[in-house]
């Protein structure tokens, strides 16, 4: 049984970005999981990403392995904004660069013992560890509203579970949904050649990155934006300084954050959905199945009969849902609405196990749901574990 000081699970840009921050300190660290897996098998070919350039890069200790390293290194000239299929690449080349040896079995237990964990892996392995850093991204907490449940996946399916649209060609295709996975995904419906219509409970569509001047005014765009790229003018530079948000009032912190990622979707979006039917201020209300197709009745009494609705509702982050925690290590998770409460070193109720990612985001804000909260997120956990000096605290 080979023991080890900190076990990350997970192999996105929180895994890698923790695990290479660690490892410069020196600090012993296995990590599991795919490399970039959610990006590569559950976002549709063709999409891009709507956060901008500089707060897409996956942070590391030297601020060297960026994208424009890799736009160097590689000679592939990556398109602003970015393809999603070059992200991913992108990814899987800094996990080459930063965090060799990620181990691809999966974990299926981990437990508390004396002074730390026993991990137990599907290969049969088990060891111990003193601490866990879960960073398995946001695959597990897939939202489908409650009127969809029962109905057949051939019918109705969540947007994370597709990764080619093509399928669709020639059908009748609903979307629900205002956010930029929605609008995202119906522009590639429609261009599959599917008919489409995206219904919306919101009465109008939100749109980011259609006055670019605002990003370009010197000094006063730097008070009002941060490089992070999460939130509207002003409050995106209280998002980017997450020990700062989270020291404002509870009920401050959930208006902001609501503000600061409300669905919305990226402007260079508008021409390609021209042609794609935009029906808002109305939701579903019922739904049922009709031989191959599906019915849905919507709030205004109006109704659709389609051959699938693609279901573009977003995550909810739910503890609960990480099938290797036991339920006597759950019962000791303290949770807010399915968050973890964590303190410095977006550490849990659970001593030693922390946090990164979209499940940080209660704690410490909306940027823990963006690639650009990466180095917050591995800087915090390094500083906490080492004391803030360099020495390792468990030491």
């Amino acid at each position: 049984m080979q023991d080890t000081n900190i076990t990350v699970i997970g192999a996105g840009p929180y895994g890698l970005s923790a695990a290479a921050f660690l490892r410069a300190a020196g600090i012993e660290t296995r990590v599991f999981g795919e490399p970039m897996a959610f990006w590569k098998n559950q976002m549709p070919a063709g999409m891009f990403l709507r956060s901008s350039w500089k707060a897409s890069h996956i942070a590391d200790p030297d601020d060297m392995v960026t994208l424009d390293a890799y736009r160097v290194a590689t000679g592939n000239p990556v398109p602003a904004p970015i393809p999603l299929q070059q992200f991913v690449e992108y990814g899987r080349w800094y996990q080459a660069q930063m965090v060799p040896g990620v181990e691809s079995c999966s974990v299926t237990n981990i437990d508390i013992e004396d002074r730390g964990f026993k991990v137990t892996l599907a290969c049969g392995e088990v060891f111990k560890s003193r601490r866990v850093v879960l960073a398995t991204g946001i695959g597990n907490f897939v939202r489908q509203p409650e009127e969809f449940s029962g109905i057949p996946r051939e019918l109705a399916s969540h947007s994370s579970a597709h990764t080619d649209f093509s399928r669709f060609k020639g059908q009748r295709i609903v979307v629900i949904g205002g956010g930029q996975s929605a609008l995202e995904s119906a522009a590639l419906l429609h261009e599959s050649g599917a008919e489409v219509e995206v219904i919306v409970r919101q009465t109008a569509l939100n749109w980011v990155g259609l006055h670019p001047r605002l990003h370009h005014l010197g000094p006063l765009s730097w008070l009002l934006y941060s490089d992070r790229d999460v939130g509207p003018a002003g409050l995106s530079r209280l998002v980017s300084a997450p020990r700062l948000f989270r020291v404002f009032p509870r009920k401050f912190q959930d208006r902001a954050a609501r503000r600061a990622i409300r669905p919305a979707g990226s402007g260079w979006l508008q021409p390609r959905l021209s042609a794609v039917r935009m029906t808002v201020g109305r939701n579903v209300v019922s739904l049922a199945s009709v031989g191959s197709k599906l019915r849905l009745k919507l709030s205004d009494g109006s109704d659709r009969l389609v051959d699938h609705a693609i279901l573009a509702t977003g995550y909810r982050v739910d503890t609960s849902k990480y099938e290797f925690l036991p339920q006597r290590l759950q019962s000791r998770l303290h949770t807010v609405n399915g968050y973890p409460v964590l303190k410095r070193g977006l550490e849990s109720s659970i001593p030693g196990l922390h946090f990164l990612g979209k499940p940080a985001a209660w704690s410490f804000g909306p940027l823990l749901g963006f690639v650009s909260g990466t180095k917050f997120a591995a800087m915090e956990l390094v500083q906490s574990i080492s004391g803030g000096n360099g020495r390792r605290r468990d030491e």
